[in-house]
């Protein structure tokens, strides 16, 4: 993901203000601000692709159509092959994207329908732009606008989508039945947060930012403007991570005490202990099967383990040591772990203990397994993927991912505290009035395998015992994991990555050589 894109991210009735502000408020005529799109759609195009030469064009009936007509003359003008295929007659448009037809016409660029194209059965092109549709459309395109959607992903060539990927939902990042898969887009004015979480990212390719000069003078524009959703990445996160004070020890950077680890599940709080170790936590303690004991011990002799089966164990005891704790990792769902989800919640509500509940603890959660707790909580973290949402708020897995920012902020509304929904672009939502939400656009494909919720688990409780406050901890946390394993894909790809090739790279993130700016 381009560390480059902005950081206020937007839905589209916001942008499409910011559209009007930028003519209308400032003086910049609509025409004029189309041909800057489409020139800086063509410039990267050009960059991209310098040696292409046959280009086709599929126009829409709106603006986004405009800026494909725009497109189209300026290659035609440099001499490339260029054909603009219509899926709406352009006789019938008007405004700024009847100027940008008629000037595509007045460069020699050839048009037909999408009905003539069809019936030719063109194959010799080497790229094709996609200007279909913008962030207006709210509904599955039908008829030849379908076809035409389906026609670019079947021809196998590479396609850059202008503003958006026809088809794609510019608020949630939901195709609405079918939508392009691009290789590069080129987006304007303002970032449409649906590029970056759910399936935005399978259909944007490559991302690119153009404020088309317009972005300085409409900052701050009103309340209808200001962005809901902000965008955080590694820059964002190092400069709560300052250098130790020469005078530091063990006891002045925490203690992180986890619970999880049931029969055959070892390895999951074994990920979480050690990630809390390996972003700087002075003292990690485990409760876990005794069974454990061995294998952790060798793994991390750092870490200190109380086995369930060793006798009474004095959680209070535990708990009276503890900076915070974390249940869920390799929790199970059996009566062991409802018991040890019992003590967790009591540690958090009597001693005042910010915990951090994932997994199995999450699954308990749905299902009532300590029905004294009541809803919503303070200071602690949730951190369900998609599944585990949809248990929490009692709807489907589809629910969930249909809209990402809605299902974040209901988790906080009916859980309280800190909410990270994982996924494409994990989505933070952080209390307040209103609650904010926050996007990491750090990490890949390769995450998805076992073990990796743990590790961010074991970061997030990890830097919150040295002192970060919780919203700190979990968006430097998510933005530290995705980072490590972006790293780790860079090092030998991405499939095949799994949770311990992470460690490494945790370490030296926790450990930035320069300061950034923050969340706030």
């Amino acid at each position: 993901m381009s560390k480059s894109l902005p950081r206020a991210l937007y839905r589209a009735e916001q942008v499409r203000e910011l559209d009007r502000l930028a003519i209308e408020a400032l003086g910049i005529e609509e025409f004029e601000l189309m041909r800057r799109a489409g020139a800086a759609a063509f410039s990267r195009l050009q960059e991209r692709w310098p040696r292409a030469g046959r280009l086709l064009v599929l126009a829409g009936a709106g603006n986004n159509g405009g800026d494909g007509y725009v497109i189209a003359a300026l290659a035609a003008k440099i001499g490339l092959r260029v054909q603009i295929v219509y899926l709406s007659n352009p006789e019938n448009l008007d405004g700024a994207a009847a100027r940008a037809w008629r000037m595509a016409a007045e460069n020699g660029a050839p048009m037909c329908s999408f009905q003539e194209f069809r019936s030719r059965q063109w194959q010799d092109f080497e790229l094709v732009a996609d200007a279909l549709f913008g962030t207006g459309l709210n509904r599955a395109a039908e008829g030849e606008w379908l076809e035409a959607i389906e026609w670019i992903n079947a021809s196998g060539l590479p396609v850059l989508a202008v503003d958006i990927p026809s088809g794609l939902h510019a608020d949630t990042g939901t195709p609405m039945g079918a939508a392009v898969r691009a290789r590069l887009t080129v987006t304007f004015i303002g970032m449409k947060r649906g590029l970056l979480t759910h399936r935005g990212p399978d259909c944007t390719g490559e991302l690119i930012f153009e404020d088309l000069d317009a972005q300085a003078k409409i900052q701050g524009a009103g309340a209808s403007t200001a962005a809901e959703v902000k965008r955080i990445d590694i820059h964002s996160s190092t400069g709560f991570l300052p250098p130790r004070e020469p005078s530091s020890h063990k006891g002045s950077n925490g203690h992180v005490l986890l619970l999880g680890g049931d029969h055959g599940m070892g390895g999951a709080i074994i990920l979480a202990a050690e990630a809390a170790l390996r972003s700087g936590a002075g003292l990690v303690s485990v409760v876990t099967r005794s069974g454990h004991r061995p294998a952790l011990l060798a793994r991390r002799p750092e870490i200190m383990v109380t086995g369930t089966e060793d006798g009474r164990v004095d959680l209070p005891a535990l708990f009276d040591r503890a900076s915070n704790i974390v249940i869920g990792p390799g929790l199970g769902l059996g009566e062991w772990s409802r018991n040890l989800l019992q003590a967790a919640l009591a540690g958090h509500s009597t001693r005042g203990l910010p915990l951090v509940a994932d997994a199995d603890a999450l699954r308990l959660l749905a299902q009532k397994a300590v029905p004294e707790i009541d809803f919503p909580q303070e200071d602690w973290v949730l951190t369900p993927h998609p599944g585990e949402a949809a248990a929490l708020l009692g709807i489907d897995v589809a629910e969930v991912q249909r809209d990402r920012f809605a299902a974040a902020g209901e988790l906080h509304r009916r859980y309280g505290g800190h909410c990270l929904l994982k996924g494409a672009g994990s989505l933070i939502c952080i209390p307040g009035s209103p609650p904010r939400i926050k996007l990491c656009s750090e990490g890949n494909p390769g995450m998805a395998s076992a073990g990796m919720g743990d590790v961010l688990s074991g970061i997030i409780a990890g830097l919150h015992a040295q002192g970060l406050s919780l919203e700190d901890s979990l968006c430097c946390a998510a933005c530290i994991h995705g980072e490590a394993a972006d790293l780790a894909a860079r090092e030998a790809g991405q499939r095949g990555l799994i949770a311990t090739d992470l460690m490494p790279f945790i370490r030296r993130l926790v450990n930035p050589s320069r300061s950034h700016p923050g969340f706030h």
